[in-house]
């Protein structure tokens, strides 16, 4: 059995009452996105544990961050979380689906790590099926929404597998988004692409595309990643 809390230098994700983990690519995204964006309004679609939005108003203490969790036991983690932490006052958590979800302002920030398979197999576990697979919000529903509540100016961050990549783009250009910057993800400088962190914008833009491995030969932590994990990870 896993640890039931994960330690980061200034926040505690407890994680006893859901059957999701912190995991290495959701962090590298959470840090990622916390560097490259500044943002006032933040919106965390499916915030799980509180994870992401912990990691944003970390770098950005001053922003608004609200939190939309649908699973009862992971919204009352990220309660927890978030109380224990010291921006308790910057992040609210709602415990609704994001489809019923309204906001009378635009967010400048849309993230979301999205429930991640359509038709694959699905785990026993009710909880983590609701945390994995797109029952109850598809893509096409994800950007939509994202579409109608972003800023003009904004941004929309995501975090994909890598085999959904054309699949994803193709919902993007039907919401008219445009990508201003994707990072692909290797385990190891050896290993396939396995995840993608996209930024989204309305306005027209060229795109970037870095690359980044998470580890190395020697099984130590890649160049870029440690650096957009040090200010968060402990033995960094």
């Amino acid at each position: 059995m896993g640890n039931t809390y994960f330690q980061f230098k200034q926040f505690t994700i407890h994680q006893d009452k859901t059957a999701m983990r912190v995991c290495t690519d959701a962090c590298l995204f959470g840090a990622i996105i916390s560097e490259e964006i500044n943002a006032n309004r933040v919106l965390d679609i499916g915030t799980g544990t509180g994870l992401l939005s912990l990691m944003y108003a970390q770098k950005h203490p001053n922003s608004k961050i609200d939190a939309v969790e649908l699973e009862e036991n992971a919204f009352a983690q990220a309660q927890e979380n978030v109380a224990i932490s010291p921006w308790k006052n910057n992040i609210q958590i709602h415990n609704i689906a994001i489809q019923d979800f309204e906001s009378k302002r635009s967010y400048d920030l849309i993230l979301s790590n999205p429930p991640f398979f359509e038709n694959d197999l699905k785990s026993a576990k009710n909880e983590r099926n609701l945390a994995m697979h797109s029952e109850t919000l598809t893509l096409k529903e994800l950007f939509s929404y994202a579409n109608k509540h972003l800023s003009d100016n904004g941004k929309f961050a995501v975090l994909i597998p890598f085999h959904r990549l054309e699949y994803t783009l193709t919902i993007a250009n039907e919401n008219d988004f445009y990508l201003g910057k994707i990072w692909n993800v290797k385990q190891t400088e050896t290993h396939p692409f396995f995840r993608s962190i996209l930024i989204f914008q309305k306005e027209n833009c060229k795109t970037f595309t870095p690359e980044l491995y998470i580890k190395n030969a020697q099984n130590q932590y890649g160049i870029d990643f440690a650096h957009y994990l040090k200010d968060y990870y402990l033995f960094l």
